[in-house]
């Protein structure tokens, strides 16, 4: 079915109904679209990635070639 057709019909029966459910339900999955994944880490996982950031600004860092490098 042609997308635009789809939002019409969804349009249409959103604009009909008269079940607050439906319309609690339809806000549920648009809010949950929005979800950032940064709410969903932990603190102590934000916090492990703040200091990464730092310390790949700061240059404290090794590179995947030289990690491959000692592997090899």
């Amino acid at each position: 079915m042609d997308i635009q057709l789809e939002k019409l019909e969804l349009i249409k029966l959103l604009a009909e109904t008269e079940n607050p459910a439906i319309l609690k339900s339809i806000r549920k999955i648009f809010k949950k679209e929005q979800k950032d994944w940064w709410d969903d880490l932990t603190d102590q996982q934000k916090e492990d990635i703040t200091q990464s950031e730092l310390e790949f600004e700061r240059g404290e860092f090794t590179s995947y070639e030289d990690v491959m490098k000692k592997y090899r």
